[in-house]
């Protein structure tokens, strides 16, 4: 199947946005776990500040335990210090297992193992001379300076430790908020892309159904066209040939008697006088229905329902069409229920009938026997017309209501196809 151009941007566009809500969703996902990275490397940098200043507090905590020792021989000053001393061994384990991916730090824990070692040797000389009585200034002057300068490298390790610490920090802060800015820039961005791409896919569908019922519209006016000349083809075929034999047997007839110098029986002239008023009978049912459906199809014909007398009004039907009925067909009225009056359009009801009627009477075989039968029920009227007429073609019966269509086997009796579409339309006026 070939693709039209517009299919083809249609897909395009559905493509582009699926490809760029796939990229935003990569994108973010990747964003998260770096956020996931960042919190977790900020977990263990605060841990490794807190280890960093714990083991500064527990250097603290044995200097003042030993200090205390020296100055007051109190064993428990001295154990505090050995207790303090025990636990730095293991906090300091502890900092090297958490920085053992920085090269940098793991040289700053060697120099602060070296530095701790020292002071514990320091710390033990002091003990030592304090245990064998010499505790004069003068003896340990050195030991203190020694120590205090070992404190302030120990001091300086640590605040180096820490600086770098809080710098990792700050630059993975400063990672996760680029991270975050960027992840929402490119949501944004592709979000609003992909809006405008299926903006565009939208306005392309529209285009194309507006175009689509355009061409329906067309193809729908071609075909009603198409349907209406050959509606009025029909037309003036019909009119032509109902209206030409009429009319030459009105012409003809009334030339007979005119130009006739011989003496013409009653009977003669009575037979041409009948000829020429049922050809113009015949056409001015044709004109009064062509009349009747053209009003109705412009829904011009008025509907002005008034009280009668249905038995009257189908009796006076009948006499009228009985008068004019060359064939001599029987016409029986059967009146079932108690049908006195209605309120109806007579002159629609009239139409409807007296098509239903004429229909019976042409198509019936001569001195055929026709009825009509009113019956009445609490909320409706019921007329039948009943013959033992030629019938209408299976085929054909769906055609039953369209004006001009008539069947294959009326053979050469006359008729215009209009009767049955009056009738219909008769009744859609009545809601019948």
């Amino acid at each position: 199947m070939k693709w039209s151009l517009e299919r083809k941007w249609i897909a395009s566009g559905f493509g582009l946005s699926l490809l760029l809500m796939g990229t935003a969703s990569l994108i973010s996902y990747q964003n998260a776990t770096q956020l996931i990275e960042s919190s977790n490397q900020v977990k263990d940098t605060h841990e490794v500040m807190k280890n960093v200043i714990d083991i500064f507090a527990t250097l603290t905590d044995a200097e003042a335990g030993r200090r205390g020792y020296i100055l007051y021989r109190e064993q428990s000053e001295l154990k505090r210090y050995y207790q303090a001393m025990q636990s730095l061994d293991a906090k300091v384990k502890k900092l090297q297992q958490q920085l053992a991916d920085d090269s940098y730090q793991q040289q700053q824990i060697t120099k602060l193992k070296f530095l701790i070692a020292q002071r514990v040797q320091l710390s033990k000389q002091s003990i030592n001379l304090k245990e064998a009585g010499k505790s004069s200034f003068a003896i340990q002057a050195p030991l203190v300076t020694q120590s205090n300068q070992n404190r302030n490298q120990i001091r300086e390790t640590l605040t180096t430790m820490q600086a770098r610490e809080e710098q990792l920090l700050q630059i993975s802060v400063r990672h996760s908020q680029d991270n975050i800015r960027n992840r929402m820039l490119i949501e944004f961005l592709g979000t609003f892309l992909s809006f405008a791409i299926l903006l565009g896919v939208y306005a392309l569908l529209y285009q194309q159904l507006v175009k689509r019922q355009e061409a329906e519209a067309i193809q729908q006016t071609l075909a009603q066209e198409k349907e209406l000349s050959e509606l009025k083809l029909r037309f003036f075929s019909m009119v032509s040939h109902e209206f030409r034999t009429p009319l030459s047997i009105i012409l003809g007839s009334a030339q007979l008697l005119a130009q006739s110098n011989q003496q013409w029986t009653e009977e003669k002239k009575l037979k041409n006088l009948y000829r020429i008023q049922s050809s113009a009978r015949s056409m001015n049912q044709l004109l009064t229905d062509i009349l009747t459906l053209t009003r109705a199809e412009a829904g011009k014909l008025e509907f002005n329902p008034e009280l009668i007398d249905l038995e009257a009004f189908c009796i006076n039907l009948i006499e009228d069409l009985q008068f004019s009925n060359q064939q001599q067909h029987t016409i029986k009225f059967i009146s079932q229920g108690n049908c006195t009056h209605a309120k109806l359009d007579e002159n629609i009801l009239y139409s409807v009938l007296s098509n239903l009627l004429s229909n019976a009477i042409k198509y019936s075989p001569p001195e055929g026997s026709i009825v009509l039968i009113l019956s009445c029920e609490s909320s409706a009227i019921f007329f039948q017309v009943q013959d033992n007429g030629i019938g209408i073609p299976g085929e054909f019966q769906e055609h039953l209501f369209e004006p001009f269509h008539r069947a294959n086997n009326v053979g050469k009796i006359v008729g215009s196809g209009l009767g049955l579409a009056v009738v219909k339309k008769c009744l859609e006026i009545h809601h019948g």
